[in-house]
């Protein structure tokens, strides 16, 4: 993490954007609360304070949660019941969380609190942005939440650290909570009435994956549409179907951007200079309708940022406090359908865009479809089988992708004696996002490896002659042309036959750190959203 810079982002319960998360939780950007927020969240508290004091029964205040709602507590119950509902709720299971998407939540819930509505005292929210700040995070499990009544489990481990309990991670170092306060020079706030369900009573664990994802998968797009122009060039394709007339046409504005980019990408090209080279009248659906396809998942994935920018900038309480009105409602914020529907749809898309990625790389392997290549991209064929497997690599991810967008938010199990008989079972929707990112940086970074190597070969005279005359050599385009520089940083070109794993997973992890992507754009600006 870069810790230390100078930026600051201030929590105002409005304008979170999935960019802000991502730089507090992945780069650890500062973050403080606006002086209304705090106002706001002193005023909230005394509301709560004040309808106590007048004997008024509040949900999950002085009753107990889910199917014991009806139990009313006695006033020592009251000040015993939030550390209590914590341990009981602090009830994950196996492997923790990245910490990028507990440090997300964290914030997504400060800037729930500080709407002012969640009634918990402003030392609660104060401690979640010094735990920030001072890199502390909680250990929490990854697996556990049913999406309603939000990310109950994961939530609850993050409010042990409150009371100094639990585990966290500080400057990296997993250790009791107590000895990460110490080090970090934090105090406690304890639990108070309220304060615990208050902190934990929202989606915010799977709206900051949700965030996260969407961040890196508009990122993985713009490669994606990269990828694609260096295959089109390596296979010499018509790029008439990019004229940007066809897509303004129709109307869909990511079929436009798409096209646009990949427009970009070849500017300077051999393949838009008229007349120049022999081409299809037409080509494969793979390589002709990419704008359509990639534009798809473009305009999912905005709808997919819309919802998930409204949710981080939403209350996601039961109940709601009101305190212009003076009122306490009970209801069903915490509900994570709004965001669950919307990415299982997101990941699904970026199922979708990895299948014609794989089309793609089958036309650059298979000599009777990649005008003049040689077969499986190596001039030793039979001795040497060249990327042959690579297609096997590929194609495994892609069906472990397709088995993972089958949409969770229609597999909800009743809990809670039937009283939370619909959740949105949101959380499996953001852990297999995370799984089909994977995977999809797995395949993107293939298409990359085989088409920086057609490339190389389509360089050369014996395998551009025929289609650009006697003596000529094919010219790429300036952004393809600087991302096959970027691919040979990392994987050399496949001369004779060697393992391939190395290369695979190097090619993955380029395309996860979106190396070329930033390289591409230092030539051309850019690429649209």
């Amino acid at each position: 993490m870069n810790w230390g810079t100078s930026l600051t982002i201030v929590i105002s319960g409005h304008g979170l954007t999935i960019e802000k998360v991502v730089s507090v939780a992945r780069h650890a950007e500062r973050v403080e609360l606006s002086e209304e927020a705090c106002t706001l969240i002193r005023k909230c508290r005394v509301l709560l304070e004040d309808k106590i004091a007048a004997g008024e029964v509040i949900y999950g205040v002085n009753t107990g949660i889910g199917e014991f709602s009806e139990t009313k507590l006695d006033d020592e119950q009251v000040k015993q019941f939030q550390r209590y509902l914590i341990f009981n709720h602090a009830a994950g299971i196996g492997d923790p969380a990245p910490l990028e998407y507990v440090r997300g939540a964290m914030l997504g819930r400060i800037n729930v609190h500080a709407k002012g509505n969640s009634a918990c005292r402003l030392e609660i929210t104060q401690c979640l942005v010094e735990m920030l700040n001072k890199d502390v995070t909680p250990f929490v499990c990854q697996k556990g939440s049913v999406g309603a009544s939000g990310d109950l489990a994961p939530m609850s481990q993050i409010a042990l650290a409150l009371m100094n309990e639990g585990h966290c991670y500080y400057e990296g170092v997993k250790m009791e909570t107590c000895e990460a306060f110490e080090k970090a020079g934090i105090l406690a706030p304890g639990l108070k009435i309220r304060d615990g369900l208050a902190t934990i009573n929202g989606s915010n664990v799977l709206t900051a994956m949700s965030a996260i994802h969407l961040y890196d998968m508009l990122r993985w797009l713009k490669q994606a549409e990269i990828g694609c122009a260096m295959s089109l060039e390596a296979l010499l394709a018509n790029l008439k179907p990019y004229d940007e007339r066809i897509h303004k046409i129709r109307g869909f504005s990511g079929s436009i951007k798409s096209a646009a980019n990949i427009r970009n990408c070849v500017e300077g090209s051999d393949l838009l200079v008229p007349g120049k080279l022999k081409l299809k009248v037409q080509d494969a659906y793979s390589m002709r309708s990419t704008p359509q396809v990639i534009g798809a998942a473009r305009d999912a994935l905005d709808y997919a940022r819309s919802q998930v920018e409204i949710e981080l900038n939403g209350v996601g309480d039961n109940p709601i406090f009101l305190p212009d009105h003076g009122e306490v409602l009970s209801g069903a914020n915490f509900q994570g359908s709004p965001v669950a529907v919307p990415m299982d749809m997101a990941g699904a898309a970026i199922t979708m865009v990895c299948v014609l990625s794989e089309r793609r790389l089958n036309r650059l392997l298979h000599w009777a479809l990649s005008s003049g290549l040689p077969g499986f991209l190596t001039e030793k064929g039979g001795l040497m089988s060249g990327m042959m497997l690579s297609q096997y690599c590929a194609d495994m991810q892609i069906v472990e992708a397709r088995i993972l967008s089958a949409p969770a938010s229609i597999q909800s199990i009743p809990a809670a004696a039937d009283q939370e008989d619909f959740v949105s079972m949101g959380m499996n929707t953001a852990i297999k996002n995370a799984q089909i990112l994977d995977n999809a940086n797995g395949v993107l970074g293939i298409e990359f490896m085989a088409a920086a190597q057609a490339l190389d070969l389509r360089c050369k005279p014996k395998y551009c002659s025929d289609y650009i005359g006697e003596g000529n050599i094919f010219n790429p385009g300036k952004g393809t042309t600087r991302a096959r520089e970027v691919v040979r940083k990392h994987v050399d070109f496949l001369d004779i036959d060697r393992p391939l794993y190395p290369d695979h997973t190097a090619m993955k992890e380029l395309v996860r750190s979106g190396e070329i992507l930033e390289e591409v754009e230092k030539v051309l600006g850019k690429l649209q959203g």
